[in-house]
Protein backbone atom coordinates (compact mmCIF):
# COMPACT_ATOMS: atom_id res chain seq x y z
CA UNK A 1 0.00 0.00 0.00
CA UNK A 2 1.25 3.57 -1.08
CA UNK A 3 1.89 5.51 2.19
CA UNK A 4 -0.58 8.84 1.40
CA UNK A 5 1.17 12.19 2.30
CA UNK A 6 -2.06 13.49 3.87
CA UNK A 7 -5.11 11.15 5.04
CA UNK A 8 -8.42 11.24 3.27
CA UNK A 9 -9.88 12.69 6.42
CA UNK A 10 -7.69 15.95 6.16
CA UNK A 11 -8.58 16.54 2.44
CA UNK A 12 -11.99 15.96 3.47
CA UNK A 13 -11.84 18.75 6.02
CA UNK A 14 -9.64 20.76 3.59
CA UNK A 15 -12.66 20.87 1.45
CA UNK A 16 -15.12 21.62 4.03
CA UNK A 17 -13.15 24.28 4.94
CA UNK A 18 -13.31 26.03 1.42
CA UNK A 19 -16.99 25.37 1.38
CA UNK A 20 -17.06 22.45 -0.76
CA UNK A 21 -18.45 18.79 -0.39
CA UNK A 22 -15.42 16.78 -1.36
CA UNK A 23 -15.67 13.19 -1.88
CA UNK A 24 -13.49 10.56 -3.48
CA UNK A 25 -14.57 8.42 -6.96
CA UNK A 26 -13.34 5.11 -7.23
CA UNK A 27 -12.72 4.26 -11.40
CA UNK A 28 -12.10 1.05 -11.05
CA UNK A 29 -15.67 0.58 -9.52
CA UNK A 30 -17.21 3.58 -11.43
CA UNK A 31 -18.83 4.93 -8.47
CA UNK A 32 -18.56 7.46 -5.68
CA UNK A 33 -17.25 6.33 -2.49
CA UNK A 34 -18.01 8.12 1.20
CA UNK A 35 -16.93 8.33 3.64
CA UNK A 36 -13.45 9.11 2.66
CA UNK A 37 -11.07 5.81 2.85
CA UNK A 38 -7.54 4.83 1.77
CA UNK A 39 -8.70 2.05 -0.56
CA UNK A 40 -11.98 1.51 -2.53
CA UNK A 41 -14.33 -0.98 -0.06
CA UNK A 42 -15.80 -2.40 -3.82
CA UNK A 43 -12.26 -3.66 -5.70
CA UNK A 44 -9.86 -2.79 -2.61
CA UNK A 45 -7.74 -0.22 -5.23
CA UNK A 46 -5.71 2.42 -4.27
CA UNK A 47 -6.86 4.58 -7.09
CA UNK A 48 -8.99 7.21 -6.03
CA UNK A 49 -9.73 10.29 -7.36
CA UNK A 50 -11.21 13.45 -5.41
CA UNK A 51 -14.16 15.45 -6.82
CA UNK A 52 -16.26 18.44 -5.38
CA UNK A 53 -19.93 17.46 -5.31
CA UNK A 54 -22.69 20.47 -6.88
CA UNK A 55 -24.33 20.12 -3.86
CA UNK A 56 -27.80 19.31 -4.18
CA UNK A 57 -29.46 16.12 -2.82
CA UNK A 58 -32.57 14.31 -1.50
CA UNK A 59 -33.58 13.02 1.60
CA UNK A 60 -33.67 9.41 2.12
CA UNK A 61 -35.00 9.22 5.40
CA UNK A 62 -35.21 11.58 8.38
CA UNK A 63 -36.17 11.43 11.98
CA UNK A 64 -36.32 14.37 15.11
CA UNK A 65 -34.46 13.84 18.20
CA UNK A 66 -36.14 15.35 21.35
CA UNK A 67 -33.36 15.93 23.75
CA UNK A 68 -33.89 16.42 27.69
CA UNK A 69 -32.35 19.80 27.03
CA UNK A 70 -32.44 22.02 24.45
CA UNK A 71 -34.83 22.14 21.23
CA UNK A 72 -35.42 19.23 18.78
CA UNK A 73 -33.77 18.97 15.77
CA UNK A 74 -33.62 16.73 12.84
CA UNK A 75 -31.17 13.80 11.53
CA UNK A 76 -30.99 12.88 7.70
CA UNK A 77 -29.79 10.82 5.20
CA UNK A 78 -29.49 12.43 2.35
CA UNK A 79 -28.49 10.80 -1.17
CA UNK A 80 -26.65 13.51 -2.94
CA UNK A 81 -26.48 13.52 -6.46
CA UNK A 82 -23.34 12.10 -7.48
CA UNK A 83 -24.01 8.96 -6.33
CA UNK A 84 -23.47 8.52 -2.08
CA UNK A 85 -25.23 8.81 0.85
CA UNK A 86 -24.24 10.72 3.91
CA UNK A 87 -25.84 11.48 7.39
CA UNK A 88 -26.68 15.07 8.38
CA UNK A 89 -29.08 17.44 9.29
CA UNK A 90 -31.54 20.00 7.40
CA UNK A 91 -30.98 23.38 8.44
CA UNK A 92 -33.91 26.18 7.93
CA UNK A 93 -36.50 24.21 8.42
CA UNK A 94 -38.56 22.93 11.42
CA UNK A 95 -37.44 19.46 12.38
CA UNK A 96 -40.96 18.15 11.93
CA UNK A 97 -41.12 19.74 7.98
CA UNK A 98 -37.88 17.65 6.96
CA UNK A 99 -40.04 15.02 4.71
CA UNK A 100 -38.67 11.81 3.03
CA UNK A 101 -38.12 12.96 -0.99
CA UNK A 102 -37.38 16.74 -0.64
CA UNK A 103 -34.36 17.91 -2.52
CA UNK A 104 -31.91 19.77 -0.38
CA UNK A 105 -28.83 21.98 -1.04
CA UNK A 106 -25.72 21.62 0.84
CA UNK A 107 -23.51 24.28 3.09
CA UNK A 108 -21.21 24.03 5.77
CA UNK A 109 -21.78 24.21 9.02
CA UNK A 110 -18.04 26.35 9.89
CA UNK A 111 -15.71 25.21 12.62
CA UNK A 112 -16.31 26.04 16.20
CA UNK A 113 -13.68 25.74 18.80
CA UNK A 114 -12.17 22.02 18.90
CA UNK A 115 -14.75 20.80 16.56
CA UNK A 116 -13.91 20.81 12.67
CA UNK A 117 -16.28 22.61 9.81
CA UNK A 118 -19.11 19.43 9.04
CA UNK A 119 -21.94 19.35 6.08
CA UNK A 120 -25.65 20.08 6.77
CA UNK A 121 -27.87 20.88 3.93
CA UNK A 122 -31.15 23.59 3.67
CA UNK A 123 -34.14 23.41 1.66
CA UNK A 124 -33.41 23.41 -1.91
CA UNK A 125 -36.96 24.59 -3.09
CA UNK A 126 -37.48 22.99 -7.05
CA UNK A 127 -33.62 22.30 -7.24
CA UNK A 128 -33.56 19.20 -10.11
Amino acid sequence: MTRLAVSPLTTYLGHLEKGELGYQFSPAANQAIFYPRVICPVTGSENLEWRVSAGFGTVHATTVVHPQQGAPFNVALVDVDEGFRLMSRVEDIEPMDVKIGMRVKFRVHPAEGEEPPYPVFTPAGDAK
